[in-house]
């Protein structure tokens, strides 16, 4: 008895699984594996659970493929574990069925796609950094001392003050002390 199975994820805590979860119950998901994780971590407690339950003829359901992995090296590794059980992959959004050799070939093509523009806007993204970069802007968080703050920090170490006194008196972590 083959089963269609659906799996979702979200990559942090504070995003909403509704809109997979309700595609999938469209998609006649009979179970479905949830979890709020990010997809580059392989080591995922559903996702694993999910591949531990297949049986042949079973049918992994995801809304879209980059829910069940973000480089197609893994990609692809997660879809031949489905396969090596017998179960097929099917995408929505992509409208991708493993369960065909037509099927398959798509997969193969829109991962190869997928990868390509994540490397883009990977690039992309380097070569805007490094513009600002050259126009004297700086990305990440502003400094939590000025350098006259991690001057009198270094002095109130010296002067033997404790590192949990010198951050509450900062406002800061002990971290930023030990790091001044």
């Amino acid at each position: 008895m083959c089963m269609i199975i659906g799996y979702a994820r979200v990559s942090t805590s504070d995003q909403n699984l509704d809109a997979q979860l309700n595609r999938l119950r469209e998609a006649r998901a009979e179970r479905i594996f949830e979890e709020k994780v990010t997809g580059t971590k392989r080591q995922r407690v559903q996702l694993d659970a999910l591949l531990d339950q297949l049986r042949d003829g079973d049918v992994v359901v995801v809304t879209k493929y980059d829910r069940l992995a973000r480089s197609l090296k893994d990609l692809l590794e997660i879809v031949e574990a489905i396969r090596n059980e017998g179960a097929g992959f099917r995408s929505l959004a992509e409208d991708i069925d493993t369960t065909t050799s037509a099927g398959r070939l798509i997969f193969h093509v829109f991962a190869s796609i997928a990868e390509f523009e994540r490397d883009r806007i990977s690039e992309r993204t380097k070569e805007g950094l490094a513009a600002a970069r050259k126009r004297g802007r700086v990305g990440g968080r502003p400094p939590a001392l000025s350098s006259n703050q991690r001057t009198e920090v270094r002095k109130m170490r010296d002067e033997g003050r404790s590192i949990p006194e010198i951050a509450r008196l900062f406002k800061v972590s002990q971290m930023t002390v030990r790091r001044a």
